[in-house]
């Protein structure tokens, strides 16, 4: 990536102005194995319209280069289609990539098991962020928000704050849906969980850790000052230390150790003793099933 603007500055450098630019490139696999007997050419269809639908559409009024465009991945899994109505899994991938290098790092993986809507083959996909129009548009117009917002928090300090303003719009039109992910009983693991634990200001600190991980330390890193970036992540794991002990076993916490956990684990694969002393022994609290892998670090050489 040659360049990447901060997106303060780009909100500011923006603000009133009449921009056309796509900011999303996202890779989009329908899969539908399981569904015997059916024409595929309905779910050839949805795959298309879907990616024209994340890819094709204006979201912001920022104007985003090619290569700042937001990277992603959908993998959706049908596992019935009756009456036109599509239910299964969708797994959406987000990653970014780290200043001065050229490897990507995971910014959010996710299973909705939530995944149900009417479809029928060559429909066109309306949305308004104001108004409930169909589940499957609003579900990817959240997930759409929802990643710019992390994506931008993770190269400005609160940065993705307007964008999950808007995924909010859209949970609360959402309402009024029939279909399940959008509602507070619905479960404790749905889209309306995982907004609000981006946008309660008691889990504040989740955010300000996407912003020294990422853009005080992995991009540090990237430039060169190893040592200097990995300092800056070991300070970021306290911001998930401070959520998890006023909130033990938070939705999003595991959500990110998930995400997160192979390359922990490749950060403190080499460093000072004493670091990786204090990250392994937050990583053991925040994500204690998997407290025998970071115990390893303590073990391995600079």
């Amino acid at each position: 990536m040659k360049r990447l603007i901060l997106p303060l500055l780009l909100l500011l450098c923006c603000l009133g102005k009449d921009i056309i630019a796509q900011e999303l490139n996202f890779t989009v696999t329908v899969n539908a194995k399981q569904v015997g007997g059916t024409d595929q050419r309905v779910f050839e269809s949805l795959q298309e319209n879907i990616i024209n639908f994340l890819n094709n559409r204006v979201w912001t009024n920022l104007k985003l280069e090619q290569a700042e465009r937001v990277e992603g991945a959908i993998a959706i899994t049908v596992q019935s289609y009756e009456n036109n109505v599509i239910s299964g899994q969708m797994n959406i991938a987000l990653r970014r990539p780290v200043f001065n290098a050229s490897i990507t790092t995971p910014l959010f993986n996710y299973v909705d098991n939530d995944f149900m809507f009417e479809y029928i083959e060559g429909q066109q996909l309306d949305f308004n962020e104001n108004m409930y129009m169909s589940n499957l548009s609003s579900l990817l117009a959240f997930y759409a928000y929802y990643s710019l917002g992390i994506y931008f928090d993770s190269f400005g300090l609160y940065g993705g704050e307007n964008f999950f303003d808007v995924a909010e719009k859209i949970v609360n039109a959402a309402q009024s849906a029939t279909e399940a992910g959008w509602k507070a009983f619905d479960g404790n693991r749905n889209r309306y969980w995982l907004l609000e634990n981006m946008t309660n200001d008691a889990y504040k600190p989740l955010r300000q850790y996407y912003y020294e991980y990422h853009r005080l330390g992995l991009d540090v890193m990237g430039n060169g000052k190893v040592d200097n970036g990995r300092t800056a992540i070991t300070k970021s794991l306290d911001c998930l230390k401070q959520v998890s002990s006023s909130k033990p076993n938070l939705y999003f916490i595991s959500i990110l150790n998930d995400t997160k956990r192979g390359e922990w684990k490749s950060i403190y694969s080499e460093g000072p003793q004493q670091e990786k002393t204090k990250a392994v022994n937050i990583l053991r609290e925040i994500d204690g099933s998997h407290a025998e892998e970071y115990e390893q670090l303590l073990n391995s050489k600079k």
